[in-house]
């Protein structure tokens, strides 16, 4: 008898809203702890406990184009801190792939067409990521940013946020991927992991030292003048041929320059060369 009437109720319960996003744009649900494997539950732990240890831009930088690629690939991570007007914001874009991320960070700002729809898929389906093809092809092809992440190789983008006491928009986080990487694992990770991202990013913000314009940097003394030129170059995402045809010398003399680059800087790779020059003032921002 009780079992009959517990299924009248559940016939009778009604059935939970369904959420139509906005034209190619997709909200997704994310799932739980069972879609990730002891890996990605491990990286899962060391990208938060790194999180912890970004105190400046170079650190941040450091981790999303590091470690935090073994978690989530992207060509190009934006963040946005919202400013005092609704749909204001302080950018900032950071990328390893062969792109100058700061035009992206204009770009997002002056976007009327991507962003507000992310934002408003974001808001309207209670703050769960948003996936949205923005290749050729697809209802934002024709925007400025679109086009230009499709020109890195990017033609979906992953976003999730973080929200105020009040409920609204505190800080917007949009991985900018290649086709057929994002999944419901990725998406199940950026939900776990904005929160850690929100916070490092913040503190750069709060804890960026004063500099003085024309002050030396006594790292520079590290490099010679054509090693900090390129690794200028490198900073912005030059490959070594690109490198050698802007100095007028061959892709392996740029080689033999980066390998003395990288040993001088006790470091193993590119990335890692430009956290310690920014560091260490080398590079400036």
């Amino acid at each position: 008898m009780e079992t009959g009437e517990h299924q009248l109720a559940e016939q009778r319960r009604p059935a939970p809203p369904v959420f139509q996003s906005p034209t190619q744009v997709n909200s997704v649900t994310s799932g739980n702890a069972s879609l990730l494997d002891p890996l990605e539950l491990e990286a899962l732990a060391l990208n938060m406990d790194a999180s912890l240890r970004v105190h400046a831009r170079h650190h941040f930088f450091t981790w999303t184009q590091g470690l935090l690629q073994n978690l989530l690939k992207h060509e190009l991570l934006i963040c946005a801190l919202r400013n005092a007007e609704p749909m204001s914001f302080h950018v900032d874009s950071f990328a390893t792939s062969p792109a100058e991320p700061a035009p992206f960070s204009d770009m997002f700002r002056q976007d009327m067409s991507v962003v507000p729809h992310l934002i408003k898929t974001w808001e309207d389906n209670y703050f769960q990521p948003v996936v949205c093809e923005t290749g050729n092809g697809s209802a934002f092809a024709g925007s400025t940013l679109a086009r230009e992440l499709s020109r890195i190789g990017a033609n979906v983008v992953l976003a999730h946020g973080t929200y105020d006491v009040f409920g609204r928009l505190a800080s917007f986080f949009t991985f900018a991927c290649r086709s057929g990487t994002i999944g419901p694992r990725q998406t199940y990770l950026a939900e776990l992991i904005v929160p850690f991202l929100h916070l490092a990013w913040v503190r750069t913000q709060i804890n960026r030292p004063a500099e003085s314009a024309g002050a030396s940097s006594p790292g520079a003394r590290l490099l010679t003048s054509r090693e900090q030129e390129i690794l200028k170059w490198i900073h912005v995402g030059k490959s070594n041929i690109e490198i050698g045809t802007i100095l007028a010398i061959s892709p392996l003399t740029v080689k033999n320059h980066v390998q003395k680059i990288l040993r001088k800087l006790n470091v193993q790779n590119r990335t890692q060369a430009v956290g310690k020059a920014l560091a260490l003032r080398i590079l400036s921002i």
